[in-house]
Parts: C-alpha cells; sequence; structure tokens
C-alpha cells in the first residue's frame, strides 16, 4: 500500500488530555528539496469550494463545488495534467461541497477518499459514495491528529473534535505544512467547532486560511482568528450569491488580523504557490487582492491589545461606530463600548461607512 493515515497522534493526545498534560509536540518545519513547491489551487466553482494541491508527483483534491461544477474540476485537473489523486477530500455532505466530486471520482485514479460521513440522505452524497466504491474504495472517517504526507507536505487532520447535528460543524478541518509555510482547510466550520478546536489546544496556525463558510459571519470569529493569525485569506464565494457572503464583519475581522484577502468572486481562480519559505499568488482575474490593515497584529478585539479602542453606538439605530466616524450620533443618543465584541454582544451592528 502507498501509505497510510497514521491514528497513533489521535490516542496518543486523548491519553495525554485524560492524564491531565498535552503531549503534543510542539511543529518544527521539516526541510524541503531545492526546487520543490507546493501549489494550492483555489478553483472559482462560485458559490462553492474546491481546491486542487499538487506537490511533487502527489495530488490531493478537497471539495469539487456543486453537482453542476463536475465538468468544470474535471476540466481544470485536466488542464494541469492530473489523472492520479493520492487523496479526494469531502470536507462535509453538503452539495456545495461533495456535489463535484462525482466528475473527478469518475476520471481518475484514486488512492484515498477522505469523508466525515458515510452515509447522508441526498443524491449528491449517495454519488459520492457510489463513485468511491466503483474505484474499490470506501470513504474514510479521518480522526484528529492522523497525518499522511502529500510529497513533501505533511499534512494534518485537525477536526472535527466532536460530534455535531449541524452539518456544517462536522466539516474535516486539515492543515498541509510545506517547510516554514502551512495553509489551513476548514470547510464549513461555524464557530462552535471552532470554539472546540480552540479548547482542544489545536496548533491553527497558518499561512494561508481558506476563509470557512466562504465567508459567512457564522464563522471566522475573532479568537479563531487570533490562534490563525494568516498572512493572507482566500474566501470561495459567488459573484453577488444570496447569502451576501462574505460578510463585512468577516472581512473586518479579517483586515483586524492582518491578511491580505483574495475572493474568487474578484480574482477568479487563485493559485498560491509555497516554496517552503514564501508564498506567491497569481490569480485569473487582474484585480488586486485587499491588503491587511496592521499586518501581524492581534485583531482588534482582545483585550491584551496596545491601545483599546472606543466604539460609539447609537441607542437608536442600534449601530456603532469607530470615534472619528462622520456619522456619530447625537451626544444624547451615544453609548460607549470598550470593544468592538462588547458592542456586537449587545446587539449593535457595524457602521457600514467607518466599518468597525
Amino acid at each position: 500500500m502507498k501509505r497510510r493515515i497514521v491514528p497513533l497522534l489521535a490516542l496518543l493526545c486523548l491519553l495525554a488530555s485524560l492524564a491531565g498534560c498535552d503531549l503534543r509536540p510542539a511543529p518544527s518545519p521539516a526541510a524541503v528539496s531545492d526546487g520543490s513547491t507546493l501549489a494550492v489551487h483555489f478553483i472559482d466553482v462560485g458559490q462553492a469550494d474546491s481546491a486542487l494541491l499538487v506537490c511533487g508527483e502527489d495530488a490531493m483534491l478537497i471539495d469539487g463545488g456543486n453537482v453542476a461544477d463536475s465538468s468544470l474540476v474535471v476540466s481544470y485537473l485536466d488542464q494541469q495534467g492530473i489523472d492520479q489523486l493520492d487523496y479526494v477530500v469531502c470536507t462535509h455532505a453538503h452539495e456545495d461541497h461533495v456535489g463535484g466530486l462525482s466528475g473527478p471520482l469518475n476520471t481518475c485514479t484514486v488512492s484515498h477518499v477522505l469523508s466525515p460521513v458515510t452515509e447522508y440522505d441526498s443524491k449528491a452524497f449517495r454519488d459520492f459514495v457510489k463513485y468511491t466504491e466503483a474505484q474499490g474504495l470506501e470513504p474514510e472517517i479521518p480522526s484528529p491528529g492522523d497525518t499522511f504526507s502529500l510529497g513533501e507536505a505533511q499534512v494534518t487532520i485537525l477536526g472535527p473534535v466532536a460530534e455535531y447535528s449541524e452539518t456544517n460543524n462536522t466539516s474535516i478541518v486539515l492543515r498541509v505544512d510545506f517547510g516554514e509555510t502551512s495553509f489551513l482547510f476548514t470547510g464549513d466550520m461555524e464557530t462552535k467547532a471552532e470554539k472546540d478546536l480552540l479548547d482542544q489546544g489545536a496548533d491553527l496556525s497558518a499561512t494561508v486560511l481558506k476563509v470557512g463558510h466562504h465567508g459567512s459571519d457564522t464563522s471566522s470569529s475573532y479568537s479563531f482568528l487570533r490562534e490563525v493569525m494568516p498572512e493572507y485569506a482566500v474566501i470561495s464565494v459567488g459573484l453577488n450569491n444570496d447569502y451576501g457572503h462574505p460578510s463585512d464583519d468577516v472581512l473586518s475581522r479579517l483586515r483586524d488580523a492582518g491578511a491580505t484577502v483574495y475572493r474568487t468572486d474578484e480574482q477568479g481562480t487563485i493559485v498560491a504557490v509555497s516554496d517552503g519559505a514564501a508564498v506567491t499568488f497569481t490569480t485569473e482575474k487582474n484585480t488586486a487582492p485587499t491588503p491587511g490593515r496592521d499586518s501581524g497584529t492581534t485583531p482588534q478585539p482582545s483585550q491584551s491589545a496596545a491601545a483599546q479602542e472606543t466604539y460609539i453606538g447609537n441607542l437608536n439605530s442600534k449601530v456603532f461606530h469607530r470615534e472619528d466616524c462622520p456619522n456619530l450620533p447625537a451626544e444624547q443618543n451615544q453609548v460607549l463600548f470598550s470593544s468592538r465584541e462588547e458592542a456586537v454582544a449587545e446587539g449593535y451592528t457595524p457602521c457600514g461607512n467607518c466599518k468597525p
């Protein structure tokens, strides 16, 4: 067998947690060969997700977009000269992630198929299982701590760390380390699963974050982003979609985290290439990404921030602003908040002008 997923670390971490200690080793970057690269293709599949990772002669496909995107993904793989996939990952069972995987499973030779579940009541998922079985395989359910190699890159399964009734929270979360760089994929994981990962002490730090749930406000909490602290963030999202993705709140959080943001609705297909020391981007469309406001800083709500910013809410409209916003309410209608989180917790929404 070419390679096996290794569950040993998950067992050790479980035993360690029961004993009240943490045996997880601090990550140390593995050296990569001169000229070796890891290429991550964030394929523009509209309001859906699909990413192709290529390292040396190995390839992994994470999600495949909607059913209607299947031929697009197959065509993209063909353009890249990919007819063999070492790993196919269905992060979770929703159609906009699993639907387009049937095509690659039907046209490529596949070694391993990963999924958080083996059954789900939808035709898209049943077709995914059918074409997996046609390869002589069954979907494998990975566990936190499982690791495997993709060329010279190392893949670590981080979540899910609990059972969830919400399908988005069942998303497989994985980090891909290549030299001193790393990529974090979160599927559609929402804040509940994010908190559980944080409570487990998972190493979430990453150079590039594939933003959860297409930039929905249900994901990418401040506490989560403070642990990831990505230099770059990629949002897979459809142009003028009906959901309002990405959320202005999420874009604000990413800006506060100092992340340069790439979006498939603005840049089209995005290719990030790591040489083990740095990541460079090329995009299908000649549209500049959105730079982070304060690269390398802690997101704004952290109580440990060097300078605590005050936010001003409007008692009547329930909107809150920065102190220098030209749309501040009259003094008698003002309420002060010591952090952005406090304002949101009180039911106030951010001003669309000053974007606090």
